[in-house]
């Protein structure tokens, strides 16, 4: 199913941290592990995973995953956490715009870092790394994939910002997002409270938290 774009411009406004705190029933919340970051920490990536299955050191799967995504599609690459070569570079990250792909995540290492950031397409990686890579191997697309330590699937919705990336299973986006939204809701008016004198320990309840313990 593909995600709409005012839908898009909704998701885009809430942290990954808000989604996170309402994403519990996933592994780690969903959340990738933190090497996964962004080359440009002011980028915000919202859409649904098209799926990869590479092998380290080899970017021919990347360009079978460009192929065989689409319009507001994020591409999610498992290369095995691989970061001794740039299995996905600047020539690459103009065929994913072309393409309407809206943001990439690779588990391993991509090259030509100042030139992605500069053609604005949101990429998140474990590292960086020069050096070239083969193109000998077939790769899997669409199937279940471990990235970042998280499983993802297609269709699943994956969301990124400068804290890093979240993967929402797709039978429960509906319930995670609308508590996100309240949560962010919420925290728009605490920052109102903080601004008019409160303090956190009174604001969220913590001052009876630590009267409790210390009994």
């Amino acid at each position: 199913m593909q995600m709409d774009e005012r839908q898009r411009e909704r998701l885009a406004q809430l942290p990954t941290g808000n989604v996170a705190d309402n994403n519990g029933l996933a592994p780690r919340q969903g959340v990738m592990d933190s090497a996964i970051k962004p080359l440009d920490p002011t980028c915000h990536m919202v859409g649904r995973a098209v799926t990869v299955k590479g092998y380290p050191g080899d970017n021919l799967a990347v360009h079978q995953g460009i192929n065989a995504a689409g319009e507001g599609d994020v591409l999610v690459i498992d290369l095995g956490g691989h970061t001794e070569g740039g299995h996905f570079g600047d020539i690459c990250a103009l065929a994913c715009q072309m393409r309407g792909i809206v943001g990439v995540v690779i588990d391993g290492a991509v090259r030509d870092a100042q030139d992605i950031v500069e053609l604005g397409l949101p990429v998140f990686s474990r590292g960086l790394c020069p050096a070239g890579t083969t193109k000998d191997s077939l790769g899997k697309v669409n199937v279940p994939i471990v990235c970042g330590g998280i499983t993802v699937r297609p269709g699943d919705v994956v969301l990124g910002d400068c804290d890093g990336v979240v993967v929402v299973p797709r039978e429960r986006e509906d319930e995670v997002f609308a508590a996100a939204q309240a949560k962010f809701e919420h925290e728009v008016e605490y920052v109102e409270q903080l601004r008019a004198g409160a303090n956190t320990l009174e604001m969220y309840g913590f001052d009876k938290v630590i009267e409790r313990l210390q009994g």
